[in-house]
């Protein structure tokens, strides 16, 4: 019998093979006391395991951007950047003087407190960050402790890797012919080992929780990376089930790649536009390469994090730039940080917020700290003339927030006229709509504003009342939900009637159970994840605006969002059986 495993689809696609377990690589370092004598010999042992390591990664990053490309090998300036913690360091230094105790406890102890902090925040990209720290600390100890770890860059046989967890320096190791898939008990969608694997296109599910006790070494699995679904030991009729599902996503791909040079219009000839999301420049080529004609959201707060200082203008306008540059002649829409609750760097010294997601953070931040914000804004201004940007403020309630927020906004194009710098002065300035009060009053604010951004993730699980990384509640987020359907036609009509666009940078706008209802509201631009805009492409120029249109006011007129939800996977299978049938 096919005993079957969830977890969260990390990196879409199947595999099917055989499995190699890797242990945790987990020692425990026992606590050795020292004399004073000693205490030099082991702080030089402790400098000497850091130059070890570090000169490791510098070797792996070299291999990385050789055998792929630099951007990829870039993820591992955040391990180097652990081994030049000086807090971490000093502290390591300090109490190997006095307690007297031998320097690999003594690190050993530091580690476990430094991954007790980052486990217990509740932002997911922080507690993400736990991988870096451990990936970094064992190789620390392994030198110190004068252990090898076992390459897993040369595997004899196609395999599909099983761990604990994998760190991102695991992930490079790979040898993509040989590694067809990887699951993991823990990690979620924003670690960097899932970066990896999405980047190099290896299928994984992530968060299973339970795979290393259950599986074991030799068993033959499947990996459904879209689905989140792992079989374990099937048989021949589910094998070949999931054979022929590979085949079709394979035959899906060489469809929609067909469409990379071709607009996004429909039948009829209604025109929208498809972007894609990014948190790191280094995700361009890949966006570029799958067909999208912008950046719909290019989320900064990425850049202030894994640093325990502010990034320079210098440095945040370079990066700006970088992205204009290489994006023109398509736009960029750059949303101010959404720093703030549970998302801060260490030196700000802000108190947590009881409620995060409802606390000071984004603009309210912004407008709280302008010596922040000015130097983001002197930054994407001076950055604007090298491309196509736009700027978006996150977390709008009302109106007063966008003026507020222009009013600093000219304050610092008024210093750049001053100081002789030039910007482009006719720069678009948009809104996040992300919040229900915003949502309400979305006519109003459309007079203040030149173009919205839906932003549903937070939009459902503030209009709903349900945190959305909560697993107790996680059924009550519903996307279909007819309260969000209203709602969203609410923005786009208010938008509309005051002659400016509006996008969609949600979840819901990449998920083609919601495509053709959002086209059919009129939405003009549709901002994803990479890899699903030649497939919403696709549904875009399967059908008329008139049949797309009577399709949204039918999913309107539903009381739930079970409703909807059949009703959308019905019309699916319906308008596309060929590429749909999975619904």
């Amino acid at each position: 019998m096919n005993e079957i495993l969830k977890g969260i689809a990390a990196s879409s696609g199947i595999a099917i093979g055989q499995v190699y377990i890797i242990g945790r690589d987990d020692f425990e370092v026992s606590k050795r006391l020292i004399v004073e004598s000693e205490v030099a010999g082991e702080i030089v042992r402790f400098e000497e395991s850091l130059i070890q390591t570090r000169q490791e990664l510098i070797v792996l990053q070299r291999k990385i951007a050789h055998e792929f490309n630099q951007e990829q090998a870039q993820i591992f300036d955040a391990h180097l950047l652990v081994l030049e913690d000086r807090m971490l360091i000093e502290e390591v230094i300090s109490r190997v003087k006095k307690e007297k105790c031998s320097v690999d406890y003594v690190f050993q102890e530091v580690l476990k407190k430094y991954v007790s902090v980052f486990s217990r925040m509740e932002d997911e990209y922080l507690r993400e960050r736990i991988a870096d720290i451990n990936d970094v600390g064992k190789r620390v100890l392994r030198a110190l402790c004068g252990r090898k770890k076992k390459s897993l860059a040369d595997f004899e046989q196609k395999v599909i890797v099983v761990a604990h967890d994998l760190s991102p320096s695991d992930t490079a190791a790979m040898h993509r012919k040989n590694v067809l898939g990887f699951i993991t008990d823990i990690g979620g969608k924003t670690s960097h080992t899932a970066i990896m694997a999405k980047s190099f296109e290896i299928p994984a599910v992530v968060g299973v929780e339970v795979a290393t006790s259950k599986i074991s070494q030799g068993d033959t699995i499947i990996i459904d990376g879209t689905a989140g679904i792992i079989v374990i030991n099937p048989d021949e009729r589910t094998i070949a089930k999931y054979k022929e599902a590979e085949e079709k996503i394979l035959a899906k791909d060489k469809t929609f790649i067909s469409l990379k040079e071709l607009p996004a219009e429909t039948r009829d000839g209604r025109r929208v536009e498809l972007v894609a999301n990014i948190e790191l420049p280094e995700e361009i080529p890949f966006l570029l390469e799958h067909g999208a004609e912008g950046i719909g959201l290019y989320r900064t707060e990425y850049f202030y994090m894994n640093r325990k200082d502010l990034p320079t203008e210098e440095e945040q306008f370079e990066a700006y730039k970088l992205v204009a540059e290489k994006m023109a002649p398509y736009p960029v829409v750059i949303r101010t940080l959404d720093l703030g609750g549970d998302k801060f760097i260490s030196q700000l010294q802000v108190p947590k917020d009881m409620l995060p997601f409802l606390g000071w953070r984004a603009i309210r931040f912004c407008l709280a700290r302008p010596d922040i914000f000015k130097v983001q804004l002197r930054a994407i201004l001076r950055a604007s003339v090298h491309g196509k940007l736009k700027l978006m403020y996150p977390m709008i309630s009302g109106v007063e927030e966008m003026r507020q927020a222009n009013r600093v906004l000219e304050d610092v194009k008024e210093e750049l006229r001053v100081e002789g710098l030039p910007f482009e002065k006719n720069m678009e300035i948009g809104a996040m709509i992300e919040v229900p009060s915003a949502a309400i009053t979305a006519d109003l604010i459309a007079k203040e504003a030149d173009f919205f951004s839906i932003g549903t993730n937070d939009l459902i699980q503030y209009a709903l009342a349900v945190d959305r990384t909560n697993e107790k509640v996680a059924y009550l987020y519903e996307p279909a939900h007819p309260a969000v359907l209203r709602l969203i036609k609410k923005i786009i009509d208010d938008a509309h009637k005051n002659k400016i666009r509006v996008g969609m940078c949600g979840e819901m706008s990449g998920d083609p159970m919601f495509a053709i209802i959002l086209l059919g509201m009129g939405l003009d631009e549709f901002s994803m994840p990479s890899r699903m805009v030649l497939q919403i492409k696709q549904l875009v120029r399967s059908v008329t605006i008139k049949q797309a249109q009577e399709i949204a006011a039918e999913a309107l007129s539903f009381a739930t969002a079970r409703e909807v939800e059949k009703f959308s996977k019905r019309k699916l299978k319906e308008l596309f059986p060929q590429v749909y049938d999975s619904f």
